[in-house]
Formats: C-alpha cells, sequence, structure tokens
C-alpha cells in the first residue's frame, strides 16, 4: 500500500483542484448549465481519451522501448561471444565425440535464410551429443574459464539480460562449470563420479552456447552483413576457415 501512497495523494490533490476551480467558476458566474455542458462534454470524451493514450500511445512507446532494449541486448551478446563465447565453442568443442558428424549443421554461407538457420537449430537439438570429459584438457579449459569470471559476473549484472532468459541460462551454465572446475584439485585424477558430474555440466553449456550461437548470427545476418560475412570466415566448426579473402 505504502508504494501507491503518492499516486493516491495526487488524485485526491488533482481531484480537489478540479472541485475548487468549478466552484469558483460558479461564484463568479452563477451558470450551473454551462459548467454541466462543458462536465459531461469532457466525461464523453474521457473514454476515446483512455482508448488513445492507454491502448495506442502507451503501446506505440512500449514498442519502440523494447526495440531500443533488444538492440543493446544483442550488443552484450555479441560482446560475450567476441570475448569468450566463439573460444569457448572451441574448447568445449573437442569432449563431443560427434562434433565431426554434426559439422555440416553449423557451417553456415552468405547465402543462408532464416530458415535454413531455423533448420540448423532443430537439427543440433536433435542430432547425438556424447559428452566425455576425458575427451579435452580439462585444465585449460578450467584456466579460460577463471580468467574470464569478472567479464562473466559483469555480464550477470547486466539488467537488459533479464529480458533473455535462454541466455541468462547459458551464463548460469558456464558459471557453475567454471565453479565446479575451480573447487577440483588435481583435474588429471579425478574420480569415476567427478568426470561423470563434470561431463554432464559441460553438455549443460555446449548445447545451450550451441543454440544462443546460431540464433545470434541469424541475428547478424539480417541486421550486420559485415559482421556476418566475417562470422563467416571465422567459424570455429569451418577447418578451412580464416579471416582473409582469397
Amino acid at each position: 500500500m505504502k508504494r501507491f501512497r503518492w499516486q493516491v495523494v495526487a488524485g485526491c490533490a488533482l481531484l480537489g483542484i478540479s472541485c475548487l476551480i468549478y466552484a469558483l467558476h460558479y461564484v463568479l458566474f452563477r451558470d450551473m448549465h454551462h459548467i454541466l455542458i462543458f462536465m459531461i462534454g469532457d466525461l464523453a470524451f474521457l473514454p476515446a481519451e483512455v482508448l488513445v493514450v492507454t491502448l495506442i500511445i502507451d503501446q506505440v512507446l512500449k514498442t519502440r522501448e523494447r526495440k531500443a532494449m533488444l538492440i543493446k541486448l544483442n550488443m552484450v551478446i555479441g560482446i560475450f561471444f567476441s570475448k569468450m563465447g566463439i573460444g569457448l565453442l572451441k574448447d568445449l568443442s573437442v569432449f563431443d565425440s560427434y562434433t565431426a558428424r554434426n559439422r555440416d549443421h553449423l557451417i553456415f554461407t552468405n547465402d543462408w535464410d532464416k530458415q535454413a538457420f531455423v533448420k540448423a537449430l532443430e537439427m543440433i537439438k536433435s542430432a547425438p551429443c556424447d559428452i566425455n570429459s576425458r575427451g579435452g584438457n580439462l585444465e585449460n579449459l578450467r584456466h579460460f574459464l577463471n580468467g574470464e569470471k569478472d567479464f562473466l559476473l559483469t555480464l550477470l549484472g547486466n539488467q537488459h539480460l533479464f529480458e533473455h532468459e535462454n541466455f541468462t541460462d547459458l551464463l548460469w551454465a558456464v558459471t557453475h562449470l567454471s565453479e565446479e572446475l575451480a573447487l577440483r584439485g588435481n583435474l588429471d585424477t579425478l574420480s569415476e563420479a567427478d568426470h561423470s558430474h563434470i561431463s554432464v555440466d559441460i553438455k549443460r553449456v555446449y548445447m545451450v552456447l550451441l543454440a544462443q550461437w546460431l540464433v545470434y548470427m541469424a541475428h547478424l545476418k539480417n541486421n550486420y552483413p559485415h559482421l556476418f560475412s566475417l562470422a563467416v570466415r571465422t567459424n570455429p566448426f569451418d577447418p578451412n576457415a580464416t579471416a582473409e579473402f582469397h
């Protein structure tokens, strides 16, 4: 109730001012008929005014605000992939024994359209994924994630990311994997139970990261062709990828 106290006070004050003005009008002109004519006319227009202000103008402003928020959000996501996302994809892909088999769904070209990305997403979600924490260098992965800890915490503190649930889930999954690795001792002598647990954590990050990467690539294709061109030439799943033109 305290949250709305100032609105109640302001509303009562405005109504009081309105009544005082009508009273002043009656005292000066003694014309209740004139007052009622304009009062009823104003009341008759009030629903239309509410319609225009709340349902049309407010909706337009909310739509513009959401578009501006999405632009800022995609900028943050772009920074994530530029700084650590692409490197993390490379590091995690070596733990997946099916990476070579699934590579064709991940090598996009300048000819891809929206439907091609949608199909690639569906293929990734249905394709087999066998993550084995023994398949890569866990120590290098721990070192990489530990070096990006402050960056991850900064992203998690960004209010715009609350509007993107899937990307927020990705950040939490990466943070959890980083903590799991940081709390282990010698990663070369892990028990079978630890390897199984870390394999699950890696798979959680890898699958969400792949999906978010493809969604972001589709965004670049539609909105920033020059950035998408660079992404095509530096695709971490393309063994022939090179930033240089030939």
